[in-house]
C-alpha cells in the first residue's frame, strides 16, 4: 500500500551509522533545515561482533558526534554521561578512550532520541527527476512502502566485511567467517582445538587476545597469521595524529589520484594497525603464562610476514592454509580447525543508487569523484547534492573511516547544503606543513565560506559539478 508522498526535505540521509547519526545531530540546531535519516536495522547497531570485554576505542571520547564542531550540543558525550549519572565515575577514571560497549551505547542513546533518524526503514531505490530525488522507502516489519523527495542525500551506509580472495573456496564454512561476527559466532569455536587469526589490525589483536584469555588452560593452539613483515602499533604520537585533521585532509585532496592511492597503500599504519596498548596487553599475557615454564611450552603462535595464498578443506577434516614466507618466498602449509579473518572493511556501493549510476561520474577505478565539500561528481542533469561519508579514502585519505574527523566532515556537508556557515569550522588545525613552501596548504574549511547560488528549498553548491562535467 503506498502512503501520500510528503513535502521535500532538503537532506536525506541513507543509513544510520556514526557518521550519518553525527550529521542528524549537528542538523538538529540548524534552523528551518527538514531532514530524514533512514535505517533498514531496527536499531543503531555499532560493530556488535566486536563489543569485547575490555576492548577499547582509539579515539579520545571528544571523537563523540558533536564535540569538535559544537562542544554545547545536547548530543555531546559529556551530556549522554550527565544524563546517565556517570560524569563522577567517568572523571574518576581517568581514561581518555572509552571503553568499546560504551561507545555503542552512546550513540544508541542520541538514536533513540533524534526525531529525523527513522529504522527499520530501508531505502530501496533513489531516482533524480523533476530537480528532486526520489526515494522508494519499505518499512522492514510490515513491507509497507512509501516515498520521501529531497533535495539533497548523504550515503552513510557504511563498509562490509572483506572476504580475501585466497578464502573463497570456504566462504560459508562454519568455521571460517570474519571477525565481524566474532562474539557472535565465538561459541562455536569452543570445540576447535586449533585456531588462527588472520590480519594484524586492532579487530586481529582484539581477537587474539580475547581467545588467548579463553583458552589459556585448555591446550587449544593459538595461530595469529599477518602479510605485515612486523606487528607495528598504530602511529600514535601527536605530530603523527596531525594526518587525521582537516589540514592533511585539504592537502591530500590536492594531490593527482596516482599519488593519493600510493600513500593510502602506504600509510597503512596511520589507520590500519593495532594499539601499542593492546599488543602489550598480549605480551604482558603471554609473559605471566609462561612464568617458571619455557617459552615453547604455551601453545601458541604469532607468525608476520606470512600470506595465506589459498585455503581449503582438508582431505581428512580440518582446514588447509596454503602460507608463503614474504621474505624468504618459501611457501608451507598450516593445518587448521577454525579461521577468524580480521581482514579489514570496504566501502560499498549501495544497491539503491543503481538507478543514478548512469548520472555519477566514477573514476577510472570505479570509485566516487569527490569533492573537497564531500559532494559526489555528477552529470550536469543532476543538479541536486549527493554526498558520501566513509567512502572517499582515495580522495580524503586516512581521516575519512576515522571518528575523530566525523563531526568535522558533517558540519562541512551542512554548510554546503545550506549554502551558507551554519557551523564555524577552524581555518588551521595542524602544526604540521604538508604541502610545499609556497602553496597555500590551510585554506578555509570546505563549505565555510559564501552561500552558493539557491535553488528550491536551501541553497545548494553547483560547482563541483559543474566541474566534473567540464573535465570530461
Amino acid at each position: 500500500m503506498e502512503t501520500p508522498t510528503p513535502d521535500p526535505y532538503d537532506l536525506l540521509g541513507v543509513g544510520i551509522g556514526p557518521f550519518n547519526l553525527s550529521l542528524a545531530a549537528l542538523a538538529e540546531r540548524v534552523d528551518g533545515l527538514r531532514t530524514l535519516f533512514c535505517e533498514a536495522r531496527p536499531e543503531f547497531r555499532w560493530h556488535p561482533g566486536m563489543l569485547v570485554d575490555g576492548a577499547r576505542m582509539q579515539v579520545p571520547f571528544l571523537a563523540d558526534l558533536v564535540s569538535l564542531v559544537d562542544p554545547t550540543s545536547p548530543w555531546s558525550f559529556l551530556n549522554y554521561l550527565r544524563e546517565q549519572d556517570r560524569l563522577f565515575p567517568f572523571y574518576f577514571a581517568e581514561r581518555f578512550q572509552l571503553p568499546r560497549r560504551e561507545y555503542d551505547h552512546y550513540c544508541r542513546w542520541a538514536a533513540e532520541r533524534l526525531t529525523a533518524c527513522r529504522f527499520g526503514t530501508e531505502v530501496t531505490a533513489l531516482h533524480w527527476s523533476d530537480g528532486l530525488f526520489r526515494a522508494e522507502l519499505t518499512d522492514t516489519a510490515t513491507g509497507e512502502r512509501s516515498t520521501a523527495l529531497a533535495r539533497n542525500v548523504v550515503l552513510g551506509v557504511g563498509t562490509r566485511p572483506v572476504l580475501p580472495e585466497a578464502f573463497a573456496a570456504l566462504e560459508g564454512h562454519p568455521l571460517v567467517w570474519h571477525s565481524a561476527d566474532y562474539l557472535e559466532r565465538r561459541a562455536a569455536l569452543d570445540a576447535a582445538r586449533d585456531i588462527t587469526v588472520v590480519g594484524s589490525g586492532q579487530s586481529g589483536a582484539e581477537v587474539f587476545l580475547d581467545l588467548l584469555r579463553r583458552h589459556e588452560q585448555d591446550g587449544t593452539r593459538l595461530r595469529w597469521l599477518t602479510r605485515t613483515r612486523a606487528l607495528a602499533p598504530m602511529e600514535y604520537s601527536k605530530l603523527g595524529l596531525e594526518h587525521f585533521t582537516p589540514d592533511y585532509t585539504r592537502y591530500f585532496h590536492g594531490l593527482p589520484a596516482d599519488a593519493r592511492d600510493r600513500l593510502v597503500a602506504a600509510q597503512w599504519q596511520l589507520h590500519k594497525a593495532a594499539s601499542a596498548e593492546t599488543l602489550a596487553e598480549i605480551h604482558d599475557h603471554l609473559y605471566e603464562r609462561t612464568i617458571g615454564r619455557p617459552i615453547d611450552s604455551v601453545a601458541v603462535e604469532i607468525t608476520p610476514g606470512t600470506a595465506v595464498v589459498e585455503a581449503q578443506a582438508g582431505p581428512c577434516g580440518g582446514l588447509e592454509l596454503h602460507c608463503r614466507h614474504v621474505d624468504s618466498a618459501v611457501e608451507h602449509v598450516l593445518r587448521t580447525d577454525a579461521v577468524v579473518l580480521a581482514t579489514g572493511y570496504r566501502a560499498a556501493r549501495p544497491a539503491a543508487l543503481e538507478p543514478l549510476a548512469a548520472l555519477i561520474d566514477w573514476d577510472g577505478s570505479g570509485r566516487y569523484r569527490v569533492g573537497l565539500d564531500h559532494r559526489v561528481a555528477t552529470l550536469p542533469e543532476l543538479t541536486g547534492g549527493l554526498y558520501v561519508q566513509n567512502a572517499e579514502l582515495h580522495t580524503h585519505g586516512v581521516g575519512a573511516p576515522d571518528l575523530g574527523l566525523g563531526a568535522h566532515r558533517a558540519a562541512v556537508i551542512l554548510n554546503a547544503v545550506a549554502g551558507r556557515t551554519v557551523h564555524r569550522l577552524p581555518g588551521r588545525t595542524a602544526w604540521t606543513g604538508f604541502a610545499p613552501p609556497g602553496s597555500a596548504p590551510h585554506a578555509p574549511a570546505a563549505g565555510a565560506g559564501a552561500a552558493a547560488p539557491t535553488t528550491a528549498g536551501f541553497p545548494r553548491p553547483q560547482e563541483w559539478t559543474r566541474a566534473a562535467a567540464a573535465s570530461r
